[in-house]
């Protein structure tokens, strides 16, 4: 059995041979498709576990959204997660998300209270507390000059400095920071 298994599934969905994705939680980069989804999966795992859940509610968050004239496409799911990841820190509890690459947030409840999360896997990809930091980052821009896309994807010690498009137009100083006329897809 796996480590991660141990973490994300009760004992006994262990011993009755459940999987780890029957326990996973998919949402799209833009958010959920019902509000409270996300809030009722987390309470549910939780109860999984044995234990009432308290304050596992996003209401708050949707409240602040609607006050909050900069909130852009594809912020709220991460104030949702930010929450709810905060919540669950309280109960013992980490919210962790399966990198995937993709544009989908892949999140799963582990009983951990204070136990190390680094080095886990699931189907060949990293799992990771969700207020860790990501081993890899996506990078996206349009060249300023000829509007080719350019994508890196960068290890944490990795930046890109003064990195140009192949048409020549450079993009990052010497630091690794784009230049003013470069603008970074979110």
């Amino acid at each position: 059995m796996t480590e991660l298994e141990e973490l994300v599934l009760t004992p006994d969905e262990q011993v009755r041979g459940v999987r780890v994705d029957s326990a996973m939680f998919m949402m799209d980069w833009t958010g959920e498709d019902h509000p409270g989804q996300l809030a009722a999966f987390v309470a549910g795992r939780v109860r999984a576990f044995g234990e009432e859940p308290t304050d596992v509610d996003t209401d708050v968050v949707y409240h602040a959204a609607e006050a909050d004239p900069t909130l852009r496409r594809g912020d709220f799911p991460v104030r949702l997660l930010d929450h709810l990841s905060g919540v669950l820190a309280n109960l013992g509890y980490t919210l962790v998300v399966r990198d995937s690459g993709t544009d989908t947030y892949e999140v799963m409840v582990a009983l951990t209270g204070e136990r190390d999360l680094t080095g886990l896997m699931h189907k060949g990809l990293p799992v990771r507390a969700w207020d860790s930091e990501p081993e890899e980052t996506l990078v996206s821009l349009n060249c300023p000059n000829c509007s080719e896309m350019l994508v890196w994807q960068l290890s944490a010690t990795e930046t890109l400095a003064d990195e140009r498009c192949d048409c020549g137009t450079p993009l990052f100083d010497a630091t690794g920071r784009p230049l003013p006329d470069v603008t970074l897809h979110d």
